[in-house]
């Protein structure tokens, strides 16, 4: 007979917060950051029948609080676990399952909320189910069929400043109706349970590679209390861009993970090598005060500054610097103001990639 320790699993997934872009890496470079995401699991393998939907329940602390849903089939980390265990013949969670979510990561900034969520699901996934042979890069298949976007759940899952890329998708796997789809689309999108087995992920879909970080860097994230959703954020990017424009970002996408790993760092070489103009100048009109904020905030003009950038999507603005960083907060801050714009700050430091803690 099973002792009751080994009836009751216990174990928490740490998932980072990330920031993708870092200038003129668009949809290429991440950086994980220092705000966790947490999945406080209990698995009650004594019972063999549950009245929870699904055989999960849901608890949630933190961001967003009242937009999250509690049902498992609603909600994005527990739709994308049900996903990875209905490729491998498991149509719910084990019973019973509870999954307490602690989210400090605010919601539409730009700080990877979604890119977190879909990484740990996957790992709570491999979890509950067991299956053990799931490796890093597997998961990586699961999350890219899911979110197609590689920086954010690149940096989310394998930690650090990273570079991403991924293959593309023929129209029929990416079509069946139960993969969920986090892209910012109305719940429930995809997810649904018809019954039939999803497709596994193709093997290999996309890659990633770590670069250096120079340990003097730290992040400065000045986050405003509103939100630009990843969708309306792409609506304004242009279908075609001119080639000097491309070009300009392709120089400072060669210059930047070397400039992002030298000790000491070079401000000069960083304050250029973070230069962008495929999406940064177009996002200007969601975010106020943003074009004056890149273009004033410089090592000329701040001590300790390095170079400001757009957190992916934004509205959070990432200034990377060495020190000062209260009076850089301060100095973004301040024009936020102006335009009547409340935000708070956080410093945040380079993060490893998610883990599991075992009770």
């Amino acid at each position: 007979m099973a002792s009751s320790q080994q009836q009751m699993e216990k174990f928490v997934i740490k998932t980072p917060c990330s920031s993708a872009n870092i200038g003129p890496g668009f949809d290429v470079i991440g950086l994980a950051l220092s705000m966790y995401l947490e999945l406080h699991v209990t698995v009650d393998r004594s019972k063999t029948t549950s009245d929870q939907p699904l055989n999960c329940r849901i608890t949630y602390e933190g961001q967003g609080e009242e937009d999250i849903s509690l049902d498992p089939e609603v909600n994005l980390i527990t739709r994308v676990a049900l996903y990875v265990l209905r490729c491998n013949d498991q149509r719910s969670f084990p019973a019973e399952t509870h999954v307490h979510i602690k989210n400090p990561i605010p919601l539409g900034r730009g700080l990877g909320s979604s890119g977190a969520a879909v990484v740990a699901g996957v790992q709570l996934g491999k979890e509950v189910g067991g299956l053990h042979d799931l490796t890093p890069e597997r998961l990586f298949d699961y999350c890219l069929m899911i979110e197609r976007h590689p920086d954010n759940v690149g940096a989310a899952l394998f930690g650090g400043f990273v570079g991403t890329y991924l293959k593309p998708l023929t129209p029929e796997e990416t079509a069946r109706t139960e993969i969920p789809l986090s892209e910012v689309l109305p719940a429930p999108a995809g997810g649904v349970d018809t019954g039939v087995k999803p497709p596994s992920p193709p093997h290999g879909i996309g890659h990633h590679i770590k670069f250096p970080w120079a340990p003097e860097i730290k992040a400065v994230a000045i986050i405003p209390e509103f939100e630009v959703p990843t969708a309306k954020a792409r609506e304004v990017l242009p279908a075609e861009y001119p080639r000097a424009d491309v070009t300009f970002n392709l120089q400072r996408i060669a210059l930047l993970p070397v400039a992002l790993g030298q000790s000491p760092p070079d401000p000069e070489l960083i304050n250029l090598a973070m230069q962008d103009k495929l999406h940064q100048p177009y996002r200007q009109v969601l975010i106020p005060g943003l074009t004056k904020i890149v273009e004033s905030m410089t090592p000329a003009t701040q001590p300790g500054l390095l170079g400001v950038c757009l957190s992916g999507a934004g509205p959070t603005i990432l200034a990377l610097a060495t020190e000062n960083f209260e009076t850089i907060a301060n100095k973004i801050i301040e024009e936020f103001k102006s335009n009547n714009i409340v935000c708070r700050w956080e410093l945040l430091e380079p993060a490893e990639g998610t883990t599991v803690v075992r009770a």
